[in-house]
Protein backbone atom coordinates (compact mmCIF):
# COMPACT_ATOMS: atom_id res chain seq x y z
CA UNK A 1 0.00 0.00 0.00
CA UNK A 2 1.60 3.27 -0.88
CA UNK A 3 0.56 5.56 1.80
CA UNK A 4 1.48 8.86 -0.05
CA UNK A 5 -1.94 7.98 -2.34
CA UNK A 6 -4.02 7.38 0.50
CA UNK A 7 -5.94 10.35 0.82
CA UNK A 8 -7.85 9.76 4.70
CA UNK A 9 -7.28 7.86 7.83
CA UNK A 10 -11.25 6.36 6.20
CA UNK A 11 -9.41 5.36 3.14
CA UNK A 12 -6.62 3.41 4.84
CA UNK A 13 -8.59 1.15 7.01
CA UNK A 14 -11.17 0.22 3.94
CA UNK A 15 -8.39 -0.01 1.39
CA UNK A 16 -6.55 -2.18 3.66
CA UNK A 17 -9.64 -4.74 4.54
CA UNK A 18 -10.09 -4.80 0.22
CA UNK A 19 -6.23 -5.54 0.20
CA UNK A 20 -7.42 -8.29 2.68
CA UNK A 21 -10.82 -9.14 1.29
CA UNK A 22 -9.34 -9.75 -2.40
CA UNK A 23 -7.00 -12.71 -1.21
CA UNK A 24 -9.74 -14.28 0.83
CA UNK A 25 -13.10 -13.53 1.29
CA UNK A 26 -13.72 -16.75 4.00
CA UNK A 27 -10.67 -15.67 5.99
CA UNK A 28 -11.44 -11.64 6.03
CA UNK A 29 -14.67 -13.15 8.03
CA UNK A 30 -13.10 -14.82 10.77
CA UNK A 31 -9.35 -13.07 10.77
CA UNK A 32 -9.22 -11.48 14.41
CA UNK A 33 -8.54 -8.11 14.32
CA UNK A 34 -9.49 -6.42 17.72
CA UNK A 35 -9.70 -8.58 20.98
CA UNK A 36 -11.33 -6.92 24.46
CA UNK A 37 -9.68 -8.57 27.32
CA UNK A 38 -12.00 -6.50 29.42
CA UNK A 39 -14.79 -8.73 28.43
CA UNK A 40 -13.52 -11.47 29.18
CA UNK A 41 -15.03 -12.55 32.38
CA UNK A 42 -18.47 -11.40 30.70
CA UNK A 43 -17.63 -14.70 28.13
CA UNK A 44 -19.42 -15.75 25.27
CA UNK A 45 -20.23 -19.34 24.02
CA UNK A 46 -16.63 -20.18 23.88
CA UNK A 47 -15.43 -18.57 27.65
CA UNK A 48 -12.67 -16.23 26.29
CA UNK A 49 -11.82 -12.63 25.51
CA UNK A 50 -14.46 -11.24 23.03
CA UNK A 51 -13.37 -10.90 19.77
CA UNK A 52 -13.93 -8.80 16.50
CA UNK A 53 -13.02 -9.98 12.85
CA UNK A 54 -11.97 -7.43 9.95
CA UNK A 55 -15.16 -7.85 8.34
CA UNK A 56 -17.83 -7.67 11.73
CA UNK A 57 -15.74 -4.15 12.24
CA UNK A 58 -16.13 -3.26 8.98
CA UNK A 59 -19.83 -3.87 8.80
CA UNK A 60 -20.34 -2.16 11.85
CA UNK A 61 -18.40 1.33 10.57
CA UNK A 62 -20.41 0.73 7.43
CA UNK A 63 -23.83 1.10 9.75
CA UNK A 64 -22.12 3.37 12.21
CA UNK A 65 -21.65 5.78 9.33
CA UNK A 66 -24.75 5.53 7.82
CA UNK A 67 -26.66 6.32 10.72
CA UNK A 68 -24.17 9.56 12.05
CA UNK A 69 -24.27 10.87 8.26
CA UNK A 70 -28.51 11.79 8.89
CA UNK A 71 -27.04 13.59 11.86
CA UNK A 72 -24.51 15.32 11.68
CA UNK A 73 -22.97 17.83 8.76
CA UNK A 74 -19.13 17.67 7.15
CA UNK A 75 -17.15 19.17 9.75
CA UNK A 76 -19.35 18.96 12.76
CA UNK A 77 -17.56 17.96 15.80
CA UNK A 78 -18.30 14.35 17.69
CA UNK A 79 -17.18 14.02 21.14
CA UNK A 80 -16.15 10.47 21.89
CA UNK A 81 -16.23 9.75 25.66
CA UNK A 82 -15.30 5.82 26.33
CA UNK A 83 -12.71 3.75 27.83
CA UNK A 84 -9.90 1.77 25.39
CA UNK A 85 -12.63 -0.86 23.51
CA UNK A 86 -13.16 -2.10 20.14
CA UNK A 87 -16.18 0.51 19.95
CA UNK A 88 -13.76 3.36 20.34
CA UNK A 89 -11.84 2.75 16.70
CA UNK A 90 -15.51 1.85 15.21
CA UNK A 91 -16.69 5.20 16.21
CA UNK A 92 -13.85 7.03 15.27
CA UNK A 93 -13.45 5.77 11.76
CA UNK A 94 -17.81 6.12 11.86
CA UNK A 95 -17.58 9.73 12.80
CA UNK A 96 -14.83 10.58 9.91
CA UNK A 97 -16.64 8.51 7.23
CA UNK A 98 -19.58 10.59 8.06
CA UNK A 99 -17.77 13.42 7.47
CA UNK A 100 -17.28 14.67 11.15
CA UNK A 101 -14.55 15.66 13.03
CA UNK A 102 -13.41 13.44 16.35
CA UNK A 103 -13.04 14.79 19.62
CA UNK A 104 -12.10 12.29 21.83
CA UNK A 105 -12.48 13.02 25.62
CA UNK A 106 -10.26 11.25 28.39
CA UNK A 107 -11.98 9.61 31.03
CA UNK A 108 -10.40 10.67 33.96
CA UNK A 109 -10.55 14.64 32.60
CA UNK A 110 -11.81 17.36 35.64
CA UNK A 111 -15.08 18.57 35.31
CA UNK A 112 -13.73 21.72 34.66
CA UNK A 113 -11.74 20.23 31.45
CA UNK A 114 -15.45 18.54 30.54
CA UNK A 115 -17.15 21.69 31.03
CA UNK A 116 -14.48 23.58 29.18
CA UNK A 117 -13.87 21.77 25.96
CA UNK A 118 -17.54 20.58 25.22
CA UNK A 119 -18.40 24.76 25.57
CA UNK A 120 -14.82 25.07 23.13
CA UNK A 121 -15.71 22.74 20.56
CA UNK A 122 -19.79 22.98 20.39
CA UNK A 123 -20.61 19.39 19.57
CA UNK A 124 -23.18 18.65 17.65
CA UNK A 125 -23.00 14.76 18.37
CA UNK A 126 -21.46 12.79 21.36
CA UNK A 127 -20.13 9.56 21.78
CA UNK A 128 -20.61 7.88 25.42
CA UNK A 129 -19.49 4.34 26.03
CA UNK A 130 -21.74 3.84 29.47
CA UNK A 131 -24.08 5.87 32.13
CA UNK A 132 -20.98 6.71 34.34
CA UNK A 133 -19.01 8.32 31.97
CA UNK A 134 -23.05 10.10 30.45
CA UNK A 135 -22.87 11.38 33.99
CA UNK A 136 -19.44 12.95 33.99
CA UNK A 137 -20.81 15.72 31.18
CA UNK A 138 -24.40 15.30 31.32
CA UNK A 139 -24.10 18.96 32.61
CA UNK A 140 -22.51 20.82 30.15
CA UNK A 141 -24.22 19.27 26.68
CA UNK A 142 -26.63 21.08 25.18
CA UNK A 143 -29.90 20.07 24.30
CA UNK A 144 -28.57 20.09 20.46
CA UNK A 145 -26.43 17.76 21.28
CA UNK A 146 -27.25 14.50 20.34
CA UNK A 147 -26.33 11.36 22.53
CA UNK A 148 -25.74 7.84 21.06
CA UNK A 149 -24.52 5.23 23.60
CA UNK A 150 -22.29 2.02 23.37
CA UNK A 151 -23.34 -0.12 26.38
CA UNK A 152 -27.60 0.26 26.67
CA UNK A 153 -28.50 2.61 29.78
CA UNK A 154 -31.10 5.12 28.68
CA UNK A 155 -34.58 4.41 26.54
CA UNK A 156 -34.18 7.67 25.62
CA UNK A 157 -30.61 7.75 24.08
CA UNK A 158 -29.85 5.70 20.97
CA UNK A 159 -27.52 2.39 21.74
CA UNK A 160 -25.05 0.62 19.49
CA UNK A 161 -27.16 -2.55 20.11
CA UNK A 162 -29.85 -1.29 18.40
CA UNK A 163 -28.25 0.53 15.37
CA UNK A 164 -26.46 -2.27 14.52
CA UNK A 165 -29.54 -4.52 15.22
CA UNK A 166 -31.58 -2.76 12.96
CA UNK A 167 -29.09 -2.28 10.24
CA UNK A 168 -29.00 -6.29 10.22
CA UNK A 169 -32.58 -6.81 10.82
CA UNK A 170 -33.49 -4.63 7.71
CA UNK A 171 -32.10 -5.73 4.65
CA UNK A 172 -32.66 -3.19 2.68
CA UNK A 173 -30.79 -0.51 5.25
CA UNK A 174 -27.68 -2.97 6.02
CA UNK A 175 -27.31 -2.78 2.13
CA UNK A 176 -27.45 0.96 1.94
CA UNK A 177 -24.96 0.62 4.78
CA UNK A 178 -22.35 -1.04 2.83
CA UNK A 179 -22.27 1.63 0.50
CA UNK A 180 -18.72 2.90 -0.46
CA UNK A 181 -16.22 4.96 1.98
CA UNK A 182 -16.49 8.60 1.52
CA UNK A 183 -14.22 9.66 -1.12
CA UNK A 184 -14.42 13.29 -0.39
CA UNK A 185 -12.15 13.13 2.53
CA UNK A 186 -8.82 14.79 1.12
CA UNK A 187 -5.33 15.05 3.40
CA UNK A 188 -5.32 18.61 4.07
CA UNK A 189 -9.11 18.15 5.82
CA UNK A 190 -9.37 17.98 9.53
CA UNK A 191 -10.16 14.43 11.48
CA UNK A 192 -9.96 15.37 14.96
CA UNK A 193 -9.32 17.53 17.63
CA UNK A 194 -7.11 16.66 20.50
CA UNK A 195 -7.19 18.59 23.42
CA UNK A 196 -3.68 18.77 25.45
CA UNK A 197 -2.99 18.30 28.95
CA UNK A 198 -3.35 21.66 30.12
CA UNK A 199 -0.43 21.53 32.54
CA UNK A 200 -0.21 24.84 33.20
CA UNK A 201 -3.95 25.99 32.30
CA UNK A 202 -6.91 25.34 30.66
CA UNK A 203 -6.70 23.20 27.74
CA UNK A 204 -5.60 23.75 23.88
CA UNK A 205 -7.86 22.12 21.02
CA UNK A 206 -4.86 20.66 18.56
CA UNK A 207 -6.47 20.16 14.92
CA UNK A 208 -5.06 17.00 13.21
CA UNK A 209 -5.18 16.40 9.39
CA UNK A 210 -5.83 13.20 7.82
CA UNK A 211 -2.71 13.72 6.26
CA UNK A 212 -0.70 15.08 9.48
CA UNK A 213 -1.44 11.28 11.04
CA UNK A 214 -0.96 9.11 7.53
CA UNK A 215 2.83 10.93 7.43
CA UNK A 216 3.12 9.86 10.71
CA UNK A 217 2.18 6.09 10.05
CA UNK A 218 4.48 6.51 6.87
CA UNK A 219 7.28 7.03 9.48
CA UNK A 220 6.62 4.47 11.84
CA UNK A 221 6.16 1.97 9.18
CA UNK A 222 10.05 2.63 8.43
CA UNK A 223 11.08 2.02 12.10
CA UNK A 224 9.12 -0.57 12.63
CA UNK A 225 9.57 -2.62 9.38
CA UNK A 226 12.24 -4.59 10.51
CA UNK A 227 9.97 -5.81 13.16
CA UNK A 228 7.21 -6.79 11.25
CA UNK A 229 8.98 -9.11 8.43
CA UNK A 230 7.96 -12.62 9.14
CA UNK A 231 4.42 -12.22 10.84
CA UNK A 232 2.00 -9.59 10.97
CA UNK A 233 2.52 -7.97 14.36
CA UNK A 234 0.29 -8.25 17.87
CA UNK A 235 -0.24 -5.01 19.82
CA UNK A 236 -1.58 -4.91 23.60
CA UNK A 237 -3.35 -1.52 24.22
CA UNK A 238 -3.80 0.32 27.10
CA UNK A 239 -2.51 4.10 26.51
CA UNK A 240 -5.86 5.81 26.56
CA UNK A 241 -7.04 6.15 23.13
CA UNK A 242 -7.75 9.83 23.82
CA UNK A 243 -4.32 10.41 24.02
CA UNK A 244 -2.36 11.71 21.22
CA UNK A 245 0.05 8.96 20.64
CA UNK A 246 -2.54 6.02 20.86
CA UNK A 247 -4.61 7.70 18.76
CA UNK A 248 -2.10 7.60 15.85
CA UNK A 249 -0.70 3.84 16.70
CA UNK A 250 -4.44 2.65 16.12
CA UNK A 251 -3.61 3.59 12.25
CA UNK A 252 -0.29 2.23 12.44
CA UNK A 253 -1.55 -0.62 13.36
CA UNK A 254 -3.93 -1.07 10.47
CA UNK A 255 -1.43 -0.54 8.21
CA UNK A 256 0.44 -3.35 9.45
CA UNK A 257 -2.10 -5.41 9.71
CA UNK A 258 -1.98 -6.03 13.22
CA UNK A 259 -3.75 -8.13 15.91
CA UNK A 260 -4.54 -5.44 18.72
CA UNK A 261 -5.46 -6.38 22.23
CA UNK A 262 -7.19 -3.89 24.65
CA UNK A 263 -5.85 -4.33 27.97
CA UNK A 264 -7.98 -4.31 31.38
CA UNK A 265 -5.91 -2.34 33.11
CA UNK A 266 -2.38 -1.16 33.73
CA UNK A 267 -2.74 -3.33 37.30
CA UNK A 268 -3.27 -6.28 35.05
CA UNK A 269 -1.59 -5.32 32.06
CA UNK A 270 1.60 -8.11 33.05
CA UNK A 271 -1.01 -11.38 33.02
CA UNK A 272 -2.97 -9.84 30.59
CA UNK A 273 0.60 -9.92 28.65
CA UNK A 274 0.77 -13.47 28.80
CA UNK A 275 -2.45 -13.78 27.18
CA UNK A 276 -2.17 -11.26 24.40
CA UNK A 277 1.76 -12.16 24.01
CA UNK A 278 2.52 -8.51 22.09
CA UNK A 279 5.49 -8.25 19.65
CA UNK A 280 5.17 -4.21 20.09
CA UNK A 281 3.77 -2.40 22.72
CA UNK A 282 3.68 1.71 22.73
CA UNK A 283 3.37 3.17 26.52
CA UNK A 284 4.91 6.63 28.13
CA UNK A 285 7.74 7.06 30.59
CA UNK A 286 5.99 6.49 33.70
CA UNK A 287 5.09 3.24 32.53
CA UNK A 288 8.88 2.43 32.57
CA UNK A 289 10.19 3.64 35.04
CA UNK A 290 8.12 1.42 37.71
CA UNK A 291 8.97 -1.43 35.21
CA UNK A 292 12.66 -0.92 36.20
CA UNK A 293 11.56 0.15 39.89
CA UNK A 294 9.94 -3.14 39.95
CA UNK A 295 11.86 -5.39 38.38
CA UNK A 296 15.70 -3.39 40.19
CA UNK A 297 14.13 -4.26 43.62
CA UNK A 298 13.38 -8.18 42.60
CA UNK A 299 16.97 -8.30 41.92
CA UNK A 300 17.98 -6.42 44.47
CA UNK A 301 16.53 -9.57 46.84
CA UNK A 302 18.77 -11.74 44.68
CA UNK A 303 22.06 -13.20 46.45
CA UNK A 304 25.12 -15.44 45.14
CA UNK A 305 25.82 -16.88 41.84
CA UNK A 306 22.15 -15.19 40.85
CA UNK A 307 23.30 -11.94 42.05
CA UNK A 308 26.58 -12.27 39.78
CA UNK A 309 24.61 -13.29 37.14
CA UNK A 310 22.35 -10.09 37.11
CA UNK A 311 25.19 -8.05 37.15
CA UNK A 312 26.85 -9.49 34.26
CA UNK A 313 23.48 -9.53 32.19
CA UNK A 314 23.35 -5.75 33.15
CA UNK A 315 26.67 -4.29 32.26
CA UNK A 316 27.02 -7.52 29.00
CA UNK A 317 23.76 -5.99 28.00
CA UNK A 318 24.63 -2.30 28.17
CA UNK A 319 27.92 -3.50 26.48
CA UNK A 320 25.94 -4.93 23.63
CA UNK A 321 23.39 -1.91 23.21
CA UNK A 322 27.00 0.59 22.64
CA UNK A 323 28.30 -1.94 19.90
CA UNK A 324 31.02 -3.00 22.25
CA UNK A 325 32.93 -5.85 21.05
CA UNK A 326 32.45 -8.91 23.34
CA UNK A 327 35.65 -10.90 23.99
CA UNK A 328 35.35 -14.92 24.43
CA UNK A 329 34.73 -15.19 27.76
CA UNK A 330 32.09 -12.49 28.02
CA UNK A 331 30.74 -14.39 24.80
CA UNK A 332 30.23 -17.16 26.88
CA UNK A 333 28.66 -15.50 30.06
CA UNK A 334 26.07 -13.56 27.83
CA UNK A 335 25.03 -17.11 26.40
CA UNK A 336 24.28 -18.27 30.27
CA UNK A 337 22.63 -14.78 30.83
CA UNK A 338 20.98 -15.02 27.62
CA UNK A 339 19.66 -18.26 28.31
CA UNK A 340 19.13 -17.62 32.44
CA UNK A 341 18.14 -14.16 33.02
CA UNK A 342 16.88 -12.55 29.72
CA UNK A 343 14.78 -14.97 28.57
CA UNK A 344 13.11 -15.79 31.63
CA UNK A 345 12.44 -12.00 31.66
CA UNK A 346 11.18 -12.00 28.12
CA UNK A 347 8.61 -15.16 29.21
CA UNK A 348 6.84 -13.12 31.69
CA UNK A 349 5.83 -10.83 29.18
CA UNK A 350 4.80 -12.94 26.79
CA UNK A 351 7.72 -14.75 25.15
CA UNK A 352 7.20 -12.67 21.66
CA UNK A 353 8.13 -8.91 22.60
CA UNK A 354 10.71 -7.16 20.26
CA UNK A 355 9.78 -3.91 21.33
CA UNK A 356 8.88 -1.26 23.41
CA UNK A 357 8.12 1.53 21.96
CA UNK A 358 8.29 4.92 24.65
CA UNK A 359 6.66 8.16 24.17
CA UNK A 360 5.07 11.67 25.61
CA UNK A 361 8.06 12.80 27.88
CA UNK A 362 11.99 11.78 28.11
CA UNK A 363 12.87 8.39 29.21
CA UNK A 364 15.40 8.44 31.69
CA UNK A 365 18.97 7.18 30.05
CA UNK A 366 19.50 4.64 33.14
CA UNK A 367 16.19 3.18 32.57
CA UNK A 368 16.45 2.93 28.77
CA UNK A 369 19.77 1.39 28.96
CA UNK A 370 18.33 -1.29 31.95
CA UNK A 371 15.52 -2.50 30.01
CA UNK A 372 17.61 -3.33 26.97
CA UNK A 373 20.53 -5.07 28.70
CA UNK A 374 17.93 -7.03 30.54
CA UNK A 375 16.31 -7.93 27.12
CA UNK A 376 13.63 -5.80 26.85
CA UNK A 377 14.37 -3.92 23.55
CA UNK A 378 13.12 -0.15 24.16
CA UNK A 379 13.16 2.19 21.46
CA UNK A 380 12.77 6.46 22.86
CA UNK A 381 11.11 8.16 20.25
CA UNK A 382 9.83 11.94 20.63
CA UNK A 383 7.01 14.18 19.80
CA UNK A 384 3.81 16.59 21.09
CA UNK A 385 0.16 16.29 20.30
CA UNK A 386 0.87 19.44 17.87
CA UNK A 387 3.57 16.97 15.12
CA UNK A 388 0.73 14.78 15.24
CA UNK A 389 2.46 13.35 17.22
CA UNK A 390 5.59 11.70 16.27
CA UNK A 391 8.41 13.63 14.82
CA UNK A 392 11.42 10.64 15.43
CA UNK A 393 12.40 7.80 16.87
CA UNK A 394 15.24 5.28 17.01
CA UNK A 395 15.59 2.54 14.99
CA UNK A 396 15.81 -1.15 16.55
CA UNK A 397 19.19 -1.94 14.81
CA UNK A 398 20.37 1.44 15.69
CA UNK A 399 19.48 2.23 19.14
CA UNK A 400 21.19 5.34 20.40
CA UNK A 401 19.92 5.44 24.43
CA UNK A 402 20.75 8.76 25.06
CA UNK A 403 18.79 10.26 21.75
CA UNK A 404 15.18 10.46 20.63
CA UNK A 405 16.06 8.86 17.37
CA UNK A 406 16.59 10.25 13.88
CA UNK A 407 13.69 12.50 12.95
CA UNK A 408 10.87 10.75 10.68
CA UNK A 409 11.55 11.11 6.93
CA UNK A 410 8.28 12.75 6.22
CA UNK A 411 9.10 15.73 8.55
CA UNK A 412 12.11 18.17 8.79
CA UNK A 413 13.74 19.18 11.72
CA UNK A 414 15.95 22.10 12.74
CA UNK A 415 17.54 23.62 15.82
CA UNK A 416 17.12 27.16 16.47
CA UNK A 417 19.91 29.54 17.66
CA UNK A 418 18.60 28.99 20.84
CA UNK A 419 18.35 25.78 20.90
CA UNK A 420 14.66 25.57 20.36
CA UNK A 421 14.01 22.44 18.38
CA UNK A 422 11.78 23.66 15.07
CA UNK A 423 9.61 20.88 13.21
CA UNK A 424 8.22 21.47 9.58
CA UNK A 425 6.06 19.15 7.71
CA UNK A 426 2.56 17.71 6.88
CA UNK A 427 2.49 16.63 10.38
CA UNK A 428 2.23 19.83 11.85
CA UNK A 429 -1.35 20.54 13.22
CA UNK A 430 -3.53 22.86 11.42
CA UNK A 431 -3.60 24.84 14.26
CA UNK A 432 -5.17 25.67 17.98
CA UNK A 433 -9.25 25.50 17.74
CA UNK A 434 -10.79 28.91 17.97
CA UNK A 435 -6.99 30.39 18.93
CA UNK A 436 -5.47 32.07 16.40
CA UNK A 437 -3.48 34.25 18.21
CA UNK A 438 -1.81 31.16 20.15
CA UNK A 439 -1.18 29.25 17.00
CA UNK A 440 0.62 32.51 15.36
CA UNK A 441 2.82 32.41 18.69
CA UNK A 442 4.35 28.51 17.94
CA UNK A 443 3.89 28.22 13.94
CA UNK A 444 5.70 31.07 12.20
CA UNK A 445 6.86 30.84 8.61
CA UNK A 446 5.32 26.92 8.26
CA UNK A 447 7.78 25.69 11.45
CA UNK A 448 6.33 24.37 15.01
CA UNK A 449 8.22 25.76 17.69
CA UNK A 450 8.10 22.80 20.22
CA UNK A 451 9.41 24.86 23.43
CA UNK A 452 12.37 21.97 23.63
CA UNK A 453 16.24 22.19 23.60
CA UNK A 454 18.20 19.77 21.67
CA UNK A 455 21.02 19.19 18.89
CA UNK A 456 21.10 17.19 15.91
CA UNK A 457 24.30 14.21 17.32
CA UNK A 458 27.10 13.76 14.43
CA UNK A 459 24.79 10.24 13.96
CA UNK A 460 21.62 12.11 12.72
CA UNK A 461 19.46 11.53 15.83
CA UNK A 462 18.15 14.35 17.42
CA UNK A 463 19.05 14.52 21.16
CA UNK A 464 16.72 16.46 23.77
CA UNK A 465 18.79 18.63 26.30
CA UNK A 466 16.03 20.86 28.13
CA UNK A 467 12.91 22.55 28.22
CA UNK A 468 11.92 25.64 27.53
CA UNK A 469 9.38 26.87 29.22
CA UNK A 470 9.42 24.29 31.75
CA UNK A 471 12.76 25.21 33.53
CA UNK A 472 13.79 26.86 37.08
CA UNK A 473 15.57 30.01 37.19
CA UNK A 474 17.37 30.63 40.07
CA UNK A 475 18.12 33.42 42.10
CA UNK A 476 21.69 33.61 40.12
CA UNK A 477 19.70 32.98 36.91
CA UNK A 478 21.11 29.71 35.98
CA UNK A 479 18.32 27.48 33.66
CA UNK A 480 17.82 24.45 35.85
CA UNK A 481 15.69 21.76 34.13
CA UNK A 482 13.43 20.03 36.46
CA UNK A 483 12.64 16.96 35.13
CA UNK A 484 15.75 16.13 34.69
CA UNK A 485 16.33 16.18 38.86
CA UNK A 486 12.85 14.36 39.14
CA UNK A 487 13.46 11.49 36.93
CA UNK A 488 17.04 11.21 38.82
CA UNK A 489 15.71 11.10 42.38
CA UNK A 490 13.05 8.71 41.39
CA UNK A 491 15.78 5.94 40.07
CA UNK A 492 15.49 4.70 44.06
CA UNK A 493 12.88 2.60 44.37
CA UNK A 494 12.04 4.35 47.76
CA UNK A 495 11.17 7.14 46.03
CA UNK A 496 8.00 6.69 43.97
CA UNK A 497 7.32 10.37 42.71
CA UNK A 498 9.36 13.81 43.38
CA UNK A 499 8.77 17.61 42.65
CA UNK A 500 11.55 19.80 42.68
CA UNK A 501 11.13 23.76 43.63
CA UNK A 502 13.11 26.42 43.58
CA UNK A 503 12.15 29.61 40.82
CA UNK A 504 13.80 32.72 42.09
CA UNK A 505 14.84 31.24 45.06
CA UNK A 506 18.82 30.52 46.40
CA UNK A 507 18.36 26.79 46.00
CA UNK A 508 17.19 23.76 45.04
CA UNK A 509 13.81 22.20 47.43
CA UNK A 510 12.07 18.87 46.59
CA UNK A 511 8.83 17.01 47.36
CA UNK A 512 9.05 13.31 47.55
CA UNK A 513 6.60 10.87 47.78
CA UNK A 514 7.49 8.22 49.62
CA UNK A 515 5.26 4.91 51.53
CA UNK A 516 7.08 5.85 55.12
CA UNK A 517 9.05 8.07 56.65
CA UNK A 518 11.21 5.30 57.74
CA UNK A 519 13.02 5.52 54.36
CA UNK A 520 14.36 8.85 55.05
CA UNK A 521 17.46 8.20 56.29
CA UNK A 522 17.87 6.09 53.24
CA UNK A 523 16.08 8.57 50.90
CA UNK A 524 18.85 11.22 52.48
CA UNK A 525 21.84 9.29 51.77
CA UNK A 526 20.61 8.69 48.12
CA UNK A 527 19.89 12.79 47.73
CA UNK A 528 23.56 13.14 49.16
CA UNK A 529 24.88 11.01 46.90
CA UNK A 530 23.22 12.51 43.96
CA UNK A 531 23.80 16.15 44.80
CA UNK A 532 27.91 14.65 44.20
CA UNK A 533 27.55 14.37 40.92
CA UNK A 534 24.97 17.14 40.13
CA UNK A 535 26.45 20.95 39.22
CA UNK A 536 26.25 23.27 42.34
CA UNK A 537 23.08 24.73 40.93
CA UNK A 538 21.17 21.79 40.59
CA UNK A 539 21.83 20.63 43.66
CA UNK A 540 19.20 19.88 46.51
CA UNK A 541 19.81 21.08 49.55
CA UNK A 542 16.90 20.45 51.43
CA UNK A 543 13.20 18.00 51.06
CA UNK A 544 9.97 16.91 52.65
CA UNK A 545 8.58 13.18 52.69
CA UNK A 546 4.45 13.19 51.82
CA UNK A 547 2.63 10.10 51.34
CA UNK A 548 -0.26 11.08 49.22
CA UNK A 549 0.53 10.18 45.79
CA UNK A 550 0.41 12.67 42.36
CA UNK A 551 -2.50 11.09 40.69
CA UNK A 552 -4.99 12.04 37.44
CA UNK A 553 -7.89 11.68 40.85
CA UNK A 554 -6.17 14.14 42.80
CA UNK A 555 -5.51 16.52 39.90
CA UNK A 556 -1.64 16.55 40.15
CA UNK A 557 -1.51 14.47 36.98
CA UNK A 558 -2.19 14.97 33.78
CA UNK A 559 -4.32 12.00 32.00
CA UNK A 560 -0.46 11.46 30.19
CA UNK A 561 0.97 10.82 34.15
CA UNK A 562 2.75 14.39 33.71
CA UNK A 563 3.05 16.22 37.06
CA UNK A 564 0.47 19.79 37.13
CA UNK A 565 3.00 21.73 38.28
CA UNK A 566 0.41 24.34 38.92
CA UNK A 567 -1.45 22.19 40.93
CA UNK A 568 0.82 20.91 43.04
CA UNK A 569 1.97 24.07 43.59
CA UNK A 570 -1.14 25.37 44.77
CA UNK A 571 -1.35 22.41 47.49
CA UNK A 572 2.09 22.37 48.81
CA UNK A 573 3.78 25.71 47.94
CA UNK A 574 3.58 26.65 51.76
CA UNK A 575 4.86 23.38 52.74
CA UNK A 576 8.35 24.28 50.15
CA UNK A 577 8.07 27.63 51.35
CA UNK A 578 9.20 26.43 54.92
CA UNK A 579 11.98 24.95 53.42
CA UNK A 580 13.62 28.05 52.94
Amino acid sequence: MELKEINSLVELFFKKYDEKFSKDIQKINEEIFLVSLKNKDLADTHSGPFTYSWGNINTKIKILSNYLEKIISRGDRCILLSENRPEWLISDIAIMNAGGVTVPLFTTYSKNDYEYIIKDCEPRACIVSNIEEFKKIKNYISKNTIIISIDDFDKKVECFENIFFQAEKDLKTLAESVKPYNNNLRRNDLACIIYTSGTTGNPKGVMLSHGGILSNCEGAQEILKSLTKKDPPVFLTWLPLSHSYEHTVQYVQILLGAKIYYAESLEKLLPNMSIAKPTIMTAVPRFYQNLYSKISLNFSKQKGIKKRLIKNTILLGIKILNKERLNFKEKIINFLCELLVRKKIKDQFGGKLKAFVSGGGALDQKVGEFLNSIGLPTLQGYGLTETSPVVSCNIPEKIKIETVGPPFKTNEVKIADDGEILVKGENVMLGYWNKNKETDEVIKDGWLHTGDIGEITKEGNLKITDRKKEIIVNLGGDNISPSKLENLLCLNEKIKQSFIYGDKKTYLVALIVSESEENEKEIRLYVENLNNNLSLVERIKKFRLIKEEFTIENGMLTPTLKLKRKKILEKHKEDLEKLY
